[in-house]
C-alpha cells in the first residue's frame, strides 16, 4: 500500500500536463506545472535514479510560477539517448537541446546529478537568466565523508553492468539494495515522511531503461561535480545546501559558492542530501526569495 503523500493536497492544487518532445532523436517526457501565463519560468532537471517526481514537493509549494519537469533520458519516460552514452557531455546536450526546444530563457535548476548537468551546460553556454542548484555535487563525491560507500556503489553499479543481463537487471533493480540507499539519505525522525521517502524511492528508484543507461549515468556523476563549471557560471547563481549531506559536506559548499562569480549559499539545517524530500518548503522560499524582482520576497 503507498505511504500517504504528505505535499499532496498541495499538489492537487497546482495544474499539470504532460508533453513529449523529440530530443537528439528520441522522446523526452516532461511535466509543466502552474499556470501558463506565469511570469517565470523554471526548468527543473532531477538527480540520478530519479525521475521527475523526486522534485515534486518543491514544486508545491512554487505555485505561481511555471515549472517545466523533464524526466532525464534513459530514466522514467524518457527515452534513453540514441547512439550516445549517457556521458556528462551527452547530457548537456540534451539539455541545451531541450531548454532551446520547450523554454529558452527560463530559469534552469538543478537537484543533485542534475546540478552538475545545470552547471556544465550553463558553463558550455545554456543561456539563462539566473541559475538554481539543490543539493549540489560540490566537490568530487570519492572524497566526501562516504566515500567509502561511494567506492562500494561504484563496484555495485560496475558489477550491475558486468554480470549476466538477468542476474546484473536484478541487481540492480533489488528492492533491499534501494531500501538501504533510502534509508541512508533520509535524515529526518518522522515516521511517516521517512515511509513516503522509502515509498518515493521503491516506485520510481528503479525506472532506468537499462542497465547501461544506469551504468554511464552513475559514472557521469562520480566523476564530475559544480566546482570544474563554477567560474565560468555568470548568472546569478543560487545554492541551496544541508548541512548533514553525506555526499557534499557543508564545508565543501561553502568553498563552492566562493568559486561563483556571483552566488549566495542558503544552509538548511538537519537534513541531508533530501531536501526535496525532507524540507521542500524552505527549499521553495529560498528559491522565492532568489526570484523575487524587488529581493525582499514578493513577486
Amino acid at each position: 500500500m503507498p505511504a500517504p503523500h504528505p505535499y499532496a493536497a498541495r499538489l492537487a492544487s497546482i495544474p499539470v500536463e504532460r508533453h513529449e518532445v523529440g530530443v537528439l532523436g528520441g522522446t523526452t517526457a516532461y511535466w509543466v506545472y502552474g499556470p501558463a501565463d506565469a511570469e517565470t519560468t523554471v526548468v527543473a532537471v532531477h538527480g540520478f535514479r530519479g525521475e521527475h517526481h523526486g522534485l515534486e514537493p518543491v514544486v508545491a509549494y512554487l505555485d505561481g510560477y511555471r515549472i517545466i519537469s523533464p524526466d532525464l533520458p534513459g530514466f522514467g519516460e524518457t527515452d534513453a539517448l540514441v547512439g550516445r552514452a549517457h556521458t556528462l557531455e551527452d547530457y548537456v546536450a540534451w539539455l541545451d537541446a531541450f531548454v532551446r526546444a520547450v523554454a529558452p530563457g527560463a530559469v534552469i535548476l538543478g537537484h543533485s546529478f542534475g546540478s552538475i548537468v545545470v552547471a556544465s551546460a550553463v558553463a558550455g553556454g545554456l543561456r539563462t537568466p539566473r541559475v538554481i542548484l539543490v543539493n549540489p555535487i560540490g566537490a568530487p563525491a570519492l572524497q566526501g565523508p562516504r566515500g567509502i560507500l561511494t567506492r562500494l556503489a561504484v563496484f555495485y553499479y560496475w558489477a550491475g553492468a558486468k554480470l549476466p543481463a538477468r542476474a546484473g537487471e536484478a541487481v540492480l533493480r533489488n528492492k533491499l539494495v534501494v531500501r538501504i540507499m533510502s534509508a541512508s539519505m533520509a535524515k529526518t525522525k518522522d515516521p511517516d515522511l521517512r515511509r513516503f521517502i522509502h515509498d518515493q524511492h521503491d516506485t520510481y528508484f528503479s525506472r532506468f531503461a537499462d542497465r547501461d543507461v544506469l551504468h554511464d549515468a552513475f559514472v557521469a556523476s562520480v566523476s564530475h561535480d559544480v566546482s570544474e563549471f563554477a567560474a565560468r557560471i555568470a548568472p546569478p547563481t543560487l545554492l541551496i545546501a544541508a548541512d548533514r549531506d553525506d555526499i557534499t559536506p557543508i564545508e565543501a559548499e561553502r568553498r563552492l559558492a566562493k568559486q561563483f562569480p556571483d552566488a549566495e549559499l542558503v544552509e538548511i539545517a538537519d537534513v541531508g542530501h533530501l531536501i526535496h524530500y525532507e524540507t521542500p518548503e524552505q527549499a521553495a522560499d529560498a528559491i522565492r526569495r532568489f526570484l523575487a524582482p524587488s529581493g525582499d520576497g514578493t513577486r
